[in-house]
């Protein structure tokens, strides 16, 4: 099974598009398996493919590099499945996967974030996590990113050198982190990669 997660770039037209594309490419190259396992086409959408157990984490990191540009956002599906049908292009593959990301993008409206699977059940259940999670990502400030895209890339960094790193005091750091959601986003990062392993699919 892999994950499909298609996507589109929110006010996209209000800024340089060589500034916002550098970042998103630099988070989808990282997390695809091979180089033609991503691609950005009509400009401003994308398409990307990795395993299940990261699909929400590479969905938050995404999202993290796009938020830190003003008035900026990105929505995001992501489909679960298989892949009957390999190209050269990601969008000219084909299976469920591609399948279900692609029902789950035209059904995005006000939500940024959503997921399909071939489980109703862990749908429901993680949909309704995303809506309640989305409350406080869909506000990240660019200082909120700061800190949460920080904190994400040096795990094992206590909160005395990551302030060091921000050059922020250990008391502005720790009030960041909690006022953006981010202890609430780690336990819904972990939740997400044990459900997917647990689940039978």
């Amino acid at each position: 099974m892999i994950s499909i997660l298609t996507g589109d770039i929110i006010n996209s037209q209000g800024l340089n598009p060589d500034e916002w594309l550098k970042s998103l490419k630099k988070v989808l190259t990282k997390y695809a398996k091979e180089t033609i396992a991503w691609e950005i086409f009509r400009g401003d959408s994308f398409q990307v493919e990795t395993t299940p157990e990261l699909a929400l984490e590479l969905a938050v990191k995404i999202k993290l590099s796009i938020k830190q540009f003003e008035d900026m956002d990105v929505r995001i599906a992501i489909g679960f499945g298989d892949k009957s049908y390999s190209a050269q292009k990601i969008t000219e593959s084909n299976g469920t996967a591609f399948v279900n990301s692609g029902e789950c993008f035209e059904k995005l409206k006000k939500n940024t974030l959503a997921i399909k699977t071939p489980n109703p059940k862990f749908d429901y259940t993680i949909n309704t996590m995303f809506q309640l999670a989305l409350l406080t990502m869909d506000n990240w400030t660019i200082n909120s990113v700061k800190f949460i895209q920080g904190a994400l890339d040096n795990p094992k960094m206590n909160q005395k050198d990551f302030a060091k790193l921000l050059g922020k005091s250990q008391s502005t750091v720790s009030e960041g982190l909690k006022r953006s959601g981010f202890y609430e986003l780690q336990l819904l990062l972990e939740y997400f990669k044990n459900k997917v392993k647990d689940t039978k699919w």
